[in-house]
């Protein structure tokens, strides 16, 4: 074979071998959510949740934050939880096309079953109150992580008051 043709053939399966080599780009991260026991919660086996971390950004830079904080074994929403969530419900309402994954947690203290169930009453009450605000509820997701996923690790009450808290997720 000629030279210039064997130079020619070793280019295109090099151009050819690299693209095949190529990696995809990372996806963004999914997470199955946990099971709710709430008859106006969305089955969760039913779901993908993807998360979208540019638009999560964009509502911790325009609300002020995607997390508010409970007192130990309360789930009531205080002024100051309240006037974040408003801020968080403004800003999904400027934002039709997401939806939002609302994400109880809890301290390692108690069981799992009751931090489970107390979870899902903290993720419920901000439901319930981005809902009063004008969210329509079939853009709001429930999920409860007890006290599976902590913020915070340690055993005091530093730690345990960063994982006391309710997360809104912005998903596809």
């Amino acid at each position: 074979m000629n030279k210039t043709i064997l130079i020619g053939m070793s280019a295109v399966a090099l151009t050819i071998g690299a693209c095949a080599k190529r990696t995809p780009p990372p996806a963004e991260v999914t997470q199955p959510p946990a099971a709710t026991t709430d008859a106006n919660s969305t089955d969760p086996s039913s779901l993908e949740v993807v998360e979208l971390p540019a638009l999560q950004a964009d509502l911790v830079a325009k609300a002020g934050s995607d997390t508010v904080y409970f007192g130990t074994d309360e789930y009531s929403l205080d002024q100051a939880t309240q006037t974040t969530l408003a801020a968080q419900a403004r800003w999904l309402m400027a934002n039709p096309g997401v939806r939002a994954s609302i994400e109880g947690h809890c301290d390692e203290r108690g069981t799992r079953e009751y931090n489970q169930a107390l979870g899902e009453r903290r993720a419920n009450a901000v439901r319930d109150f981005m809902v009063s605000q004008g969210v329509p509820t079939s853009r709001l997701v429930v999920t409860s992580w007890g006290k599976e996923r902590p913020v915070a690790t340690g055993s005091n009450e530093e730690a345990w008051a960063q994982n006391r808290r309710a997360v809104t997720v912005i998903i596809r």
